[in-house]
């Protein structure tokens, strides 16, 4: 759990509040950094081997792996002789390839945390601990044991997992209740909705 206290200093409180958002932002996103270098490494590396290629075709010189105009010419005459599975694989490992720096690139890169804010502190809080405190209120709740409650807490969902003592009767509302009361008294942003499922078959000697 990390803090991001609002400092009084000689900001105004409309540019205190954007540096709290900024600060938030950080502790709540993942940074592109990784991709971003991952990315200019491998355009870095097909440059400089394009450019050495030519550079060797320029002094007449044999071709390091193969001369540019000899690949451009394979290219295009591909299928060609080149099997048909290979083609497809390589085009699928392309398409994921790409596809992954599309994502990194346009969807947010949330973190598994939340933010809890008031009007002195704003506090970000690992998914985890929030799954471990629910958990503890379902289970009150149900009036089970540790063992038979599981939750997983994402952005916008939180899911609750019982397996009930075999004999004794437990609701859904009542536990998805008491879950949504301690969420609401958390005050988390954003806030997840609840649900709550019962396992079909209960657990014996509990």
């Amino acid at each position: 759990m990390s803090e991001a206290r609002q400092e009084k200093s000689g900001f105004s409180g409309e540019k205190i509040n954007d540096y709290t958002r900024r600060v938030l932002g950080r502790e709540t996103h993942s940074a592109r950094s990784g991709v971003a270098v991952v990315a200019a490494i491998l355009v870095t590396v097909v440059t400089l081997y394009f450019m050495l290629e030519m550079i060797l075709a320029g002094l007449g010189q044999p071709a390091w792996i193969a001369h540019p105009i000899d690949a451009a010419r394979r290219a295009a005459e591909l299928p060609g002789a080149t099997p048909r599975v290979l083609l497809g694989a390589a085009g699928v490992l392309i398409i994921l390839s790409g596809l992954i720096f599309l994502a990194h690139g346009l969807l947010p890169g949330r973190r598994a945390r939340h933010v809890i804010l008031n009007s002195k502190v704003a506090i970000v809080v690992d998914d985890e601990v929030i799954a471990s405190a629910l958990a503890r209120c379902a289970r009150v709740a149900a009036g089970v044991t540790r063992e038979q409650v599981m939750v997983v807490v994402s952005a916008r969902l939180v899911q609750v997992s019982i397996r009930p003592t075999s004999g004794i009767h437990l609701s859904e509302n009542a536990i998805a209740a008491a879950v949504e009361a301690q969420v609401a008294d958390m005050g988390l942003s954003p806030s997840p909705a609840v649900s709550v499922k019962l396992a079909v078959s209960g657990v014996v000697g509990v």
